[in-house]
């Protein structure tokens, strides 16, 4: 069996380069040394693979050097491909990767991407650069492939071998040898489109329509807050007709479903095509967060004049719940707005690496909370499984008299809460 190298060994790449490894021989390459040393440990700090997964992955070696990939003959992209400032797409690493790639391929290879990109990036973006570093002729010496990934961090039922995975190649042999390639490890078969254009595509849509569906129930919060409506209880009673879809409002962050859509919108203004709806789901859902910091203000101005004094409690960081993901996480900015107005703000979060978020946002996350009395509001920030255990009584040990609790996740009822989105 042809030998596989996995580059970029984040939530996406070290599942996969398990699972191949339990078959054949993998390496995983990935330009952190620290994060090769600590898999070498058999430690996985995103927690997506235990150490007994690693031990079991026999087949699997872990390296940050570029000769080791030599005599490799699949190569699968697995890295990071974030937005600018300008909500425009960086494929800074996914052209480095394919540099990298070139350097080192030979005759026969084939290379698959499954880094979230536009339609036609791969073919447009990707293959010059491995035509170009390799000397190798596209479709003639070497081929490509698509498969997008479908991980979703944190999530122990919805696991890399138990979802459809979606294949293509840049030929129909290569297509074929695609699709057998992830059908030996994805118990829950594949789907092999025609072209890598069309899996690309269907990347995007995937976490676009989600996205909408999204920004859709946080307009709908906004109008029910301003009839003082309880949005929850609104869903509650929708959701008992059978084709009612089952969304909430909340915070958008993490590197998908807030980031994807901006990969499609560029294209489609790139060939000439103003996506509106698109466009005003995702300003809806990029201002999310300011309006939750505004409607934790509102409320603790009504037992406190003077907001300059107040300090505040966010429980959860991470841009979803159960797993210690800081990127792109909407948390943050409430955080930056309250204190944008003078507010002080402790953040507690039992997933997150406290170096990380000093690191990223240079925030001091807060080691254990206090039952000292001193918080003028605690916000519940994100869902994870501990804050599900908690209580207004237990909540109350950490607050001021005439506090407020804030539940951005709709954790504890409605009667225990002083404001929920």
């Amino acid at each position: 069996m042809k030998k596989i190298a996995i580059i970029g060994l984040g939530y996406v790449g070290l599942p996969l380069a398990v699972e191949f490894g339990k078959k054949r021989k993998v390496v995983g390459f990935d330009i952190n040394s620290e994060r090769i040393d600590e898999l070498r440990k058999g430690i996985d700090s995103t927690l997506e693979i235990t150490s007994e997964g690693l031990e079991a992955s026999k087949n699997l070696v872990f390296t940050g050097d570029i000769g080791d990939l030599e005599d490799c003959e699949i190569f699968i992209v697995t890295v990071p491909t974030p937005i600018d400032k300008h909500n425009n797409p960086n494929l800074d690493l996914l052209r480095l990767a394919s540099e990298m790639i070139g350097k080192v391929i030979s005759k026969g290879a084939i290379v698959i991407y499954e880094s979230t990109v536009f339609p036609g990036a791969t073919e447009e973006e990707c293959v010059p650069i491995l035509e170009k570093f390799s000397g190798l002729i596209f479709n003639k010496d070497f081929a490509c492939g698509y498969s997008p990934e479908r991980i979703n961090p944190g999530d122990k039922q919805h696991t890399l071998s138990s979802v459809v995975k979606v294949t293509s190649g840049s030929n129909e042999k290569t297509a074929r040898e695609v699709d057998e390639l992830y059908s030996s490890i994805i118990s829950a078969g594949t789907f092999l489109v025609k072209s890598i254009k069309i899996a690309e595509a269907a990347k995007v849509i995937e976490n676009t329509q989600r996205d909408l569906n999204i920004a859709l129930m946080n307009e709908l919060s906004l109008i029910f807050n301003k009839l003082g409506i309880d949005t929850t209880e609104v869903l509650e009673a929708a959701n008992t007709k059978w084709n009612f879809l089952p969304f909430t409002p909340g915070l958008v962050g993490g590197h998908c479903i807030g980031v994807d859509p901006y990969y499609l919108t560029y294209k489609a203004q790139e060939v000439g095509y103003d996506p509106k709806v698109i466009l005003a789901g995702r300003r809806i859902n990029d201002e999310m967060a300011i309006h939750v910091s505004g409607q934790i203000m509102d409320k603790m101005k009504k037992n406190l004049t003077d907001l300059s004094s107040a300090r505040v409690l966010m429980l959860g960081l991470t841009f979803k719940e159960n797993c210690p993901d800081i990127r792109n996480t909407k948390v943050i900015d409430i955080v930056s707005d309250l204190e944008n107005k003078g507010i002080a703000v402790d953040v507690y979060d039992p997933w997150v690496d406290r170096s990380l978020a000093k690191a990223e946002y240079n925030l001091d996350c807060l080691k254990e909370l206090s039952n000292k009395k001193q918080y003028n509001a605690i916000v519940l920030a994100v869902a994870h499984k501990q804050f599900s255990e908690y209580n207004r009584d237990y909540l109350k040990s950490f607050m001021k008299e005439d506090a407020i609790i804030f539940d951005v996740k709709s954790l504890l009822p409605r009667e225990e809460v002083d404001g929920r989105i």
